[in-house]
C-alpha cells in the first residue's frame, strides 16, 4: 500500500507518529447532534441516529474500571441527546480525577437538559464548549442561525453556578475553530481577545480557550470541495506541518471508542475509519492498554493536528 503524503513528511523528518502512555480515555457516545455545523468532521446531526446503547455504556464503565485512567472524555455529537448521560457521568466520575463532557451549548439549554448543570456541579465535570468566534455572524456562519443567543445564554447560566469563575475550581473551557478555510489565529492572542470582548460585551468569563485547525473530513472536507477551497486548505495544512508538535498529540496518550464500543487512537482516526491497532476490537475485550512505541495508523487529516501550534 502507498504512503500517504503525511507519513512521507514524517519519513522525510526520520519521525514515527507511535503511542506513548495511555492516560485518557476518550468515549464518543453517538453522531445525533442538534445542529449541523460546516466544520464537523463527524458529519453529526439532527438526522444522524447513531447512539451508544445501554450495553455499551456498561462496557465503557467496565473498562474504566480496569484501567483507572487518569482523565475521560465524553464527546459526540451532542452527548446531551444521549438519554443514559446522567447515570454514565455518575458511574464515571468516582473512577477519574478528570471526567471532561464537550458541549456545543445549545444543546444544553434544550429541556431534557435542564438538570445536567447541576448534575456537573456535583460531579465537578470539567465543561469543554465549542464556541467558533465571539462575533454572532461568525459563529452563525459555521452553527446555523439563532444558536448565538442561545449560545451566551448557556455561558451565563454556567457562570451563574460558578463555572468559569476565577477561584471556583470549576473549569469551562472554551474551543474555538476557524469559521473558514483558513489556520487559527495564535491561541494566546485569541484567548486574550475572546476574554475582552465575552466579558466587557456580555459578562461571561471562562478558564481557557484552545483554538484548532479544522479537519478536512466530514462535512468540512464537503464545504472544501464545494466550494473550490479543499487543495488550497491542504496546502495551508502541509506547509504549516511543526514536527515539534508530535509529542504532546492526544493520539499518543487516549484511546477513543466509538458508540458501537469499537477502538481508535482519536476522534479523528474514527471519523477516517481507522481502526487502533487496524484491526477491529470491541472495548468489552481490552486486557490490557496499548503498549507504549505501538504505531499509530494515519492519513492526510493528521496535518490538521501537526499545524502550526497543533492539536494536542
Amino acid at each position: 500500500m502507498p504512503l500517504s503524503a503525511f507519513e512521507n513528511t514524517l519519513a522525510r523528518h526520520n519521525l514515527e507518529l507511535t503511542r506513548g502512555e495511555t492516560t485518557t480515555l476518550q468515549i464518543n457516545v453517538g453522531l445525533t447532534c442538534d445542529l449541523a455545523c460546516r466544520h464537523c468532521h463527524l458529519e453529526a446531526g439532527p438526522a444522524r441516529t447513531e447512539m451508544m446503547d445501554q450495553a455499551t455504556t456498561e462496557a465503557v464503565v467496565d473498562c474504566a474500571g480496569r484501567f483507572r485512567f487518569a482523565g475521560i472524555d465524553i464527546t459526540g455529537g451532542a452527548p446531551e441527546l444521549l438519554p443514559q448521560l446522567p447515570w454514565l457521568i455518575g458511574r464515571l466520575a468516582p473512577l477519574t480525577p478528570r471526567l471532561i463532557v464537550r458541549t456545543n451549548l445549545t444543546a444544553l439549554a434544550r429541556p431534557e437538559s435542564a438538570e445536567l448543570p447541576d448534575l456537573y456541579l456535583r460531579h465537578r465535570v470539567v465543561i469543554v464548549a465549542s464556541l467558533p468566534a465571539v462575533n454572532a455572524a461568525q459563529a452563525e456562519s459555521q452553527r446555523g442561525g439563532g444558536s448565538w443567543e442561545t449560545s451566551i445564554a448557556t455561558l451565563r447560566r454556567l457562570n451563574g453556578i460558578g463555572y468559569g469563575v476565577e477561584g471556583s475550581g470549576l473549569e469551562l473551557d472554551l474551543v474555538a475553530n476557524p469559521t473558514g478555510a483558513f489556520l487559527p489565529t495564535g491561541q494566546a492572542q485569541s484567548e486574550r481577545r475572546f476574554h475582552q470582548d465575552l466579558q466587557r460585551r456580555y459578562g461571561i468569563a471562562f478558564s481557557n480557550l484552545y483554538t484548532f485547525a479544522n479537519v478536512p473530513l466530514g462535512r468540512f472536507r464537503s464545504w472544501l470541495e464545494q466550494s473550490g477551497n479543499l487543495e488550497g486548505y491542504l496546502r495551508k495544512l502541509t506547509e504549516s506541518f511543526n514536527p515539534c508538535t508530535l509529542p504532546g498529540l492526544m493520539c499518543r496518550s487516549q484511546i477513543s471508542v466509538d458508540w458501537n464500543g469499537f477502538l481508535y487512537d482519536c476522534d479523528f482516526n474514527l471519523a477516517a475509519g481507522l481502526l487502533h491497532g487496524r484491526q477491529r476490537q470491541h472495548i468489552s475485550t481490552l486486557t490490557e492498554l496499548p503498549q507504549p512505541g505501538t504505531s499509530i495508523p494515519v492519513g492526510d487529516h493528521c496535518y490538521s493536528c501537526t499545524a502550526g501550534s497543533g492539536f494536542t
